[in-house]
């Protein structure tokens, strides 16, 4: 399995920060319209807020981060002669 592309990492950064109700930069004003267009997000009267599909999204993100982290410190366990924790 490949790890997470840099892409969705600084995708589920956008979609924290949208559901933690934190500005979004300039930067970020294509992507945010991406997200809008795709039924990621929604914009109303209150601002910026992730959809269910966008809750869901954020969390497999969150996952694969995660699981990523996980495998990489295995490896480096494995790689230094340490043994991985069982479980």
């Amino acid at each position: 399995m490949d790890p997470i592309s840099l892409e969705d990492l600084a995708l589920l950064e956008v979609l924290k920060r949208i559901s933690q109700h934190t500005a979004l930069t300039d930067d970020d004003s294509v992507v945010r319209d991406r997200l809008i267009e795709s039924g990621l997000v929604v914009e109303d009267e209150e601002g910026l807020g992730l959809t269910s599909a966008g809750i869901e999204m954020c969390k497999s993100l969150q996952h694969r981060a995660a699981a990523d982290a996980q495998a990489a410190k295995i490896l480096h366990q494995r790689e230094n002669g340490d043994q991985a924790p069982a479980g």
